[in-house]
Parts: C-alpha cells; structure tokens; sequence
C-alpha cells in the first residue's frame, strides 16, 4: 500500500469553509498535518449576513481531532487580511484553496447589475485578491499550491445562471495563465468543477441528488493536487460522486479556406459538417498548439484560387496515395489488337506485338505506356473517388490532351508503381483545364513511364486564373505530308479497346451515347492515339518500337468505329515527327497538334549497381557544412568576446533533434559559458529540430513561426526566450571559422566515422560482418534478410543471409527490420546489451517477421569476438572495403530417386555438341524433389543452383525424365501446363534438345 501522503509543516489557507466542501476540505488537512486557516464570512448562500459562528466551528473540529486551525472571518475581498492571518499565527503559506462563494440565481432577463457584480466580486475579484497576497510568499520560498473552484455551469453553461457561469469560467481562464507565470517557480495552480451536496447546490438539484454527493467525496482530490508530490499543473478537473477525470478542451478538425480566396457566407455552410462535425478532433494543450492551423494556413501563403468546382490550393498540394498494378504478355497483345495492330497476322512486325512465342521475341506497343497510369485514374473514377480539391462528375469531363513519355523500351511484363499529382489547372474562361501528371517506376524504383492527362472540365472556368501556355505547338507545316496511312477501324474495335481497361459506357452502349448526343457509341480518344503511334513507328522507325520516346496529341473530334482513320505525317528531324489525323469519311480532323519523338539509339535499362563494400557508403561521422556544433561553438565565441551577453541573466538549455543532441547557454554566471549537455539548470527550455535551429541561427526561419506552427516547443520562462535575439548577432564567418577547425582546415575531405574513444563505429562493425560471411558462406544458412535502420548517426545496412552479404542501404526487400540507435547497436554487438531487453525497453523496435530476429542473435553469438577484433583492424587498415562476396550455394543433396542429377550430369558431357541447340542460358526449377540446375548453352557450362538466365524452366522431376527419354515432348507439357517458361518464351521450342539423354 502506498504511504501516506501527509501536509506536516505546511500552512492552508480554505476560503469559505465553514460548510460544505471548504468544511470538508479544512477537515482533510487539518487531519493529515497542515496548518489550517478556516476563512468564512458566515454569510447566506446569497451573499447577505455575516457570522463567526460557521468558521469557529470548523476550527474546533479540527482542534478536537489533534490539528492546529485558527478562523478567520474577513471577506475574501479583503483577501491581503486572510493572507497576513496565516502569516501572523503561523509564520507562512504554502497551499491555497479558493473556494468561497454565493449564488444569485435567477434568469437573464430579470438579473439585475447587483446579481451580477456581486457574484463577480465574491468569486473571480476574491480569489484575485487572496491569490495576489499568497502569491510573492510562495515564489519566494519555492512553493506553492493553488485550487480555483469553477463549476460544470461554467463548462457547460446553466439555465438561470448567467452571472455565475460568467464567475466560473472565468476562474479557469485565471488559473490556467497562473500556471504557466508560476511553474518555474515550483507554485502550481489546478482548478477542480466539484459536483457535490452544499447550499451552493440546493437550488440547482433536488434534494436526494444533494444528498447523496457528499463533499467528501472531492477533497480527496484537492488535497492530492496541493500535496508536494504532486505535478499537475494547468489542469481542469470535473470530480464528484465519487466520479474523477481531467478535462480538457476538444476542437473539430475544422476547415480551412486559404487566405486571399472569397470566404462566403454559402462557402462556410458547405463546409459546416467539417467545421462543427466531431469524427476528427484535435486537442489544443496551450495556445500555440491552438494558433497552428492558422500558422500553417499563414505560411503556405496567398490562395491560388479556384472556385466550386476546383480548389487549387488543395488539389495542387495534394498527397494522392501511390498505386501499384503489373502487366505481362498477355495483357501487352489484348492492348496491341486494341489499337488494330497484326489484322494481318502474318505481317511478322505486328506479329511481334500479340505473340509472346514470335521467334524474334514479343515487343510491346509504347502506347501501352497510357494502360497502368489510366487504369489509376478510372478505378478513382469507379469507386467515386478522385484527386482532393477536384469537385465535379465524370459527366464535365472531356479528354483534351495526352503525353506520353518513355525513358526506355517497355518490358513485356513487369510490376509498376504509379505516383499521381494535380500539375496544373488552368482558367480557359467558361471551362477548366487540369492536367494530371502520373509518374510510374519499375520495381527497381526506376522511372519508366510518364504520362499527362489533360482534360477539359465544363463549366469550372471563370476564376481569373491563369490561361495556361499560348501559342501553339506541333502545327504541320504547309506543305504535303511527307507519309500518309489509312487505316479503317473495325465496327467493334471500342468494344475490344474497353478489354484495356477503360469501361466508359460512352463507347459501347447506344442509350448512354444517345443521352450524350452521339447517334451511337465512340471510339475511345486513346484507341485512336494507339493507331496514330503505331503509324507513326511503321513509317518512320522501320517498324521497330523500341526507339519509341515520346508522343502528344490534342484530341480535336469523335471517331466512330467503321470510320477511316488517315495518319498524315511531316518529318522535321531523324527524331521528330509531327502528324494529326483525319476521319476520311467526314474530313474532320481528330487529332491535331501532334508529333511524335525518337530516340537515336535503344535506351537501355541502368546496370544494377555492384554491392558496395560495406563501410564505402558509411555516413560520415563529420559534415562538410556547417553544424548546430558549430554555431555553439560560435555562440561560445561571441559570449566570450561580448561580456554584456551574460547579464541577460538566464539559463537556456537546447534541445535538438534529427540528429539527437542537447546544449547549455549559461549567461548566469558573470562570464557566460556554452555546453554541450545540461551543465547547468534551466530556465528557459528549447525543443526543436537540429534543421530548424540552423534556419533560425541563418536567418531563414522566423523564431515565432516556429513556436506557434507548433516546430518550437519553449516551457519554463517563455519570456526569456525574447532575450534570444543576440542570436542574429553571431558572425557568419565565425560559424565557418568553427566547421574549419572541426574539419581540421578548410579543405580536407571529412574523415571517417570512427568513434572518439577508438572504438568502432557502425560502419565499420558492419564492414567486419561483411567479411566474416564472406569468410564463412555456411552462415547464409540462416537464409533472412535482415535490415538494420540506425539513428544517431543515421544509417541503414542490409545483411542478406540468403545471397550472403553486406551492404549499405536497403539493397535487398528485408523479411525483419530492426530500429535502434547506433549505439544500442554497438552494444549488443559485442555483448554489452541484451537485445530482448532492448526489445521490451523499447530501445528496439522489430518489423517484419520478428522470430527471425532470434536467428539473428544466434548468428551475432556465432561471431568469435577475437575474430571481430581482428576484422575490425583489417577494416581499419584497409583504403576501402572490399565487396563481400556472395556465398557458393549448397550442394542440393537430391533424393537418389531423383532424375534430375544424372541428366544434368549427362548434359554436362555433352554440353559441348548440345549446347548450340540450346543457345541460351537456362534456370530450370525442378519440383519433387526439389532443386535448381543452370545451364549456358553459349559457353557450353552447366552447374547446380541459381544463376541469371533468359529463360526459367519451372517442371516436376518425373516431367522433365519424361522430356528426356523422349516420351513428352516440351511443347506438349507446355500446352498441358505442366512446363511452365518465364523470360524469353521461344526458347521453351529448344528443350527437344534434351530428348534422349535418359
């Protein structure tokens, strides 16, 4: 059981306790110690009469309990009287209750001006004056406690009570701005809404409620908060029947309307489900917590505009979630028959487009490149969804422009991560335009594709915005074209497009078309663009669409499917060419300023990085700009040189983070003094970020925006934090002067990170591991890929126990992620930590699969420290690391009954005559038993494992015996489905090589 918690040696002074709660409150600390001062002015519940009678009783209870209590019967207007009481019988005061009070209940309309002022006097100006008396005592003596009583008709407001809710509202307010002047000075100010049984209360609750909320039942409480272990401060407390809990204020999420837009009256009832709805709240602590949305408003600057429709700042600013999809073969020749490619299949150009098996490989139409992005676009559009800040149906919208852009041939499958954003939106006037940038990477997080989507939006124009770019682009020049293709679209060539994707009932259903005024169902703007490009490619790039860069068009008119397509075309460099597109029938023109670009040569995809030595990417352990050390040490300079600094007379202690480092300016102690760490008390605390302390250092940062954009956290003595101006006057080139001698001169390159005791950093641990598994490849047995992410320094390193390597940075997908500190890291390294308590401590934090984690520190016990140390030295003595190399696989022990080893064994001697047949190299991925063989047919090698192939095998054992006594043929378990080829499909037709060898 806890002990108890007692008030010996201190002083109490209780207003209004000669009943009811201030009774029951005297009662409560004169039996646990205290000195208590019994004030009451023995008047009615109404504020009339006067009496020593209610206090000269209390003040025996106590006596007769064994505590010391003296009375007193001044009102608490003259509360300097109560105060110089408690210090002529007792000699101090520590503890203020501020209880008193009178109702004058009756409603606004017939309240009167004495209703009102006397309730204001006896419990806002009487609680002022007792306070103001305590007041210096308890900041001179470092102590203090202080209660304010309000009431839940203050909170919440009660009928017939206007003039007292006024009193208990306002009494909050009083206390919460105590709390904050008084802190530094150990004096803490709380305020409680008592529900409980008194005369207060006899008029407001019937009389079994009253009865039954016993006073008793909130002193507890009060106490608690005046008793010196206590650190509340600043809080609101609603306490009574036994019912306790802290208050506080909630706020709506709210909406916010960018300054400079029109904020109209119809605006905010549009917005009133935001503004008042409570789904989303927030919970402001202080004041600038409060100001933060309106500082956050204030910094993203002016409007840029907009109207019902479109909310520029919104959709500009927009975060749209990425989306990943992936394509193969399949969906490659459904998009190539789309746009009319191979109607004659034996054209072996096209049929390069539908056909994974073409013997020259399948290649992929570029204008594919559009299918993944707008698939994005037309799901957002499905599900009723689209980009913040856009506010109109899918019914406004036109297509008005396409660009597509690729950085390299598209593969002929492949997983793709598309990234969306608002561009631009441009005021045309009646109409909008919003172009819709998408950006899609490959899974090596390169960029692949890069699409924007114009559209004209009906009627969202007109809110004098920018027009957008003038002038026009891609005009053919006035002369003949230099090459012209007609093509007819096939009657049902939208419905086969819709397969891509795109289910706008515009194209295939005739009552929607017919509501929209087409006589019948369109074609779809970008099946006619496919044409287009695919016209483009077969005259002027031989028919080869790899050296396919770019395409935009201008959607000009409709194209019905029976109509003839004709593709004119103007050639203005070997990589230019510029076209639009007719409709032959009606010689309307359907695509216009258009052009297409080519590149010189077949971009290819980047070479994948080789994996770096494992301390040749380490973070430096020294910058080469400067550093918040360097201000400091700057700072130490200027205080030293400027002895009128340390009269301000305050104790600053910085508390930065990103990275994590705490700083003491003492200008206290006559000559001033700077300090990394706390070498001193503070009384005047900064919290921010280590980036936002050197903008507000140079200048780039507005100390005050920082404070109530909620970046600066200042508790203590916030006024001291306005002497801080002697910042602006530190020397720039003294910062520089302190970087220079950091870096030992003004030239060198930063050193290695190497800790300043001599013991090992991060990096080099992780260079020693990196040659341990390379020393030893059985460790990759553990087969985890493990993914450290260190903080102070920040770093992340990648141990691949599958491939059996180390390397900087996230090199491979991880299975368990572990977040700690470098220095937590170093010490569970060599045994100083243990890692589960880390873990449960919450030092480290585990991602992923977290049992993998155990695998781990079996394998760090399995690290000999001696051999630590010596790989640690090697690492130390060498210029750089060298790469670990990746472990050779085992030995895949096959089951005797296995056919695969004697086959690949028989292969192997005669690779030499069989390998030309083959002529490519092969990964073939055997399934019961399991194991994996390579085969090089050009160099005439096969060997055990998994190495880079053009094309992967994937058979059962007893299939691939079949294969090779020639009993099945590979065409035959393909088209059963039990073969199955990814890579290069054409080369499933040379496994007959194989025949025969069984």
């Amino acid at each position: 059981m806890a002990s108890e918690l007692r008030f010996d040696g201190k002083v109490v002074i209780i207003t209004g306790a000669g009943g009811g709660l201030g009774r029951s409150h005297a009662l409560l600390f004169g039996s646990r110690g205290a000195k208590v001062v019994v004030n009451d002015l023995g008047g009615s519940a109404t504020g009339g009469g006067k009496s020593s009678a209610a206090a000269d009783r209390v003040v025996e209870e106590i006596k007769a309990a064994g505590g010391e209590a003296v009375a007193n019967y001044d009102s608490v207007e003259d509360g300097a009287h109560i105060v110089q009481s408690a210090l002529d019988h007792f000699g101090r005061i520590d503890i203020v209750v501020n209880n008193a009070g009178i109702l004058r209940d009756t409603t606004f309309q017939k309240m009167t001006q004495e209703d009102w002022d006397l309730i204001y006097r006896v419990h806002v100006l009487g609680a002022y004056r007792v306070t103001s008396a305590a007041w210096p005592h308890m900041r001179d003596q470092n102590y203090g406690r202080i209660i304010m009583t309000a009431s839940a008709a203050g909170i919440y407001g009660n009928f017939g009570q206007a003039n007292y809710s006024m009193a208990k509202l306002g009494l909050l307010g009083f206390s919460n701005t105590l709390a904050l002047e008084g802190k530094k000075k150990n004096v803490l100010v709380n305020t409680i809404a008592p529900l409980a049984g008194s005369r207060l209360t006899e008029t407001v609750l019937p009389k079994e409620i009253v009865d039954a909320l016993r006073p008793e039942y909130v002193s507890p409480l009060v106490a608690w908060l005046c008793h010196e272990s206590s650190t509340e401060n600043g809080g609101l407390f609603e306490v009574g029947g036994g019912f306790f809990a802290k208050l506080r204020f909630q706020r709506a999420a709210g909406k916010t309307f960018k300054l400079g837009q029109p904020i109209s009256i119809e605006r905010v009832a549009e917005a009133a489900p935001a503004i008042t709805g409570f789904d989303k709240t927030t919970a402001p602590a202080d004041i600038a917590s409060s100001m933060q949305p309106v500082m956050a408003n204030i910094e993203a600057g002016p409007s840029k505009g907009g109207n019902a429709f479109i909310d520029l700042d919104t959709a500009l600013s927009a975060d749209i979630p990425s989306v990943t999809s992936s394509y193969d073969e399949r969906d490659l020749s459904i998009y190539a028959l789309s746009v009319g490619a191979a109607q004659n299949p034996l054209d072996a150009k096209e049929l390069r487009y539908v056909y994974e098996m073409h013997g020259d490989g399948q290649l992929a139409l570029p204008t594919f490149g559009v299918i993944p992005a707008l698939g994005v676009v037309m799901q957002m559009a499905k599900e009723g969804k689209q980009a913040p800040g856009l506010n109109y149906g899918f019914d406004r919208i036109l297509h008005g422009e396409q660009y597509l852009e690729l950085t390299r041939p598209l593969p002929t499958k492949g997983k793709l991560t598309h990234k969306a954003r608002v561009k631009s939106v441009f005021d045309k006037g009646k109409n909008a335009s919003v172009v819709m940038e998408i950006t899609s990477t490959d899974e090596a997080g390169e960029v692949l594709v890069k699409n924007e989507l114009t559209t004209i939006v009906r009627g969202a124009g007109g809110w004098g915005g920018d027009r957008g770019p003038s002038g026009e682009s891609n005009t053919p020049p006035e002369r003949a074209a230099d090459m012209t293709i007609e093509e007819k679209i096939p009657e049902n060539q939208a419905l086969l497009y819709r397969l891509t994707g795109d289910w706008n009932p515009l194209h295939a259903d005739p009552s929607f078309a017919s509501a929209f005024g087409f006589p019948r169902p369109i074609l779809h703007g970008l099946c006619t663009f496919g044409y287009a490009a695919r016209h483009v490619i077969t005259a002027f790039a031989n028919g080869d669409p790899r050296t396919f860069k770019s395409i935009k068009v201008r959607f000009a008119d409709s194209v019905f499917p029976g109509e003839t397509v004709t593709t004119e075309m103007w050639k203005e460099s070997d990589t230019r060419i510029v076209f639009r597109c007719k409709v032959k029938e009606r010689d309307k023109v359907v695509i216009s300023h258009a052009a297409v670009e080519l590149y010189t040569e077949i971009p290819k995809a980047k070479a994948k990085a080789a994996p770096a030595a494992a301390n040749a990417s380490a973070p430096a352990g020294q910058a080469s700009e400067p550093t918040s050390g360097d201000i400091f040490k700057a700072i130490t300079e200027y205080v030293a040189s400027n002895p009128g600094a340390a009269k301000i007379g305050v104790v600053y202690q910085f508390k930065l983070t990103g990275p994590d480092s705490v700083w003491t300016v003492n200008l206290t102690d006559g000559n001033g003094s700077v300090g990394a760490g706390e070498t001193a008390k503070p009384e005047c605390t900064l919290e921010l970020s280590d980036a936002d302390f050197m903008a507000m250092c140079t200048g780039k940062a507005d100390p005050q925006k920082l404070y109530f954009g909620g970046k600066l956290k200042i508790t203590g003595n916030v006024m001291a934090s306005q002497k801080l101006d002697f910042l602006k006057k530190i020397d720039p080139a003294s910062v520089v002067t302190a970087m220079k001698a950091r870096l030992g001169n003004g030239n060198a390159a930063p050193a290695p990170a190497t800790a300043k005791d001599g013991a090992p950093t991060g990096a080099e641990v992780f260079a020693a591991i990196g040659e341990y598994v390379s020393a030893n490849p059985q460790t990759a047995k553990g087969g985890v890929v493990f993914q450290f992410k260190l903080s102070a320094p920040d770093s992340v390193w990648t141990l691949d126990l599958k491939e059996g390597r180390v390397s900087s940075g996230e090199t491979a997908k991880p299975e368990c992620t572990l977040e700690l500190s470098e220095a937590d890291f170093l010490a569970m390294v060599n045994g100083k930590a243990d890692p589960q308590k880390l873990y449960f401590g919450g030092q480290l934090k585990i991602g992923g699969n977290v049992m993998a984690s155990q695998k781990l520190a079996g394998f760090l016990k399995g690290v000999d420290p001696a051999t630590m140390k010596t790989l640690l030295a090697k690492v130390r003595g060498a210029a750089t690391a060298k790469p670990t190399a990746a472990p050779k696989a085992e030995a895949n022990h096959a089951s005797k009954a296995a056919c695969a080893p004697e086959l690949f064994a028989k292969l192997a001697s005669v690779i030499a005559s069989v390998g030309d047949k083959l002529g490519a190299r092969y990964q073939f991925v055997i399934t019961g038993p399991d194991a994996k063989w390579h085969v090089d047919g050009k160099a005439a090698k096969v060997s055990e494992g998994a190495a880079e192939a053009d094309a992967t095998i994937t058979l059962a054992d007893a299939d691939l015996a079949a294969l090779a006594r020639g009993v099945e043929s590979a065409q035959r378990l393909y088209q059963t489905g039990r073969l199955r080829i990814e890579g290069d499909a054409r080369l499933g037709t040379r496994l007959d090589a194989l025949a025969g060898l069984l």
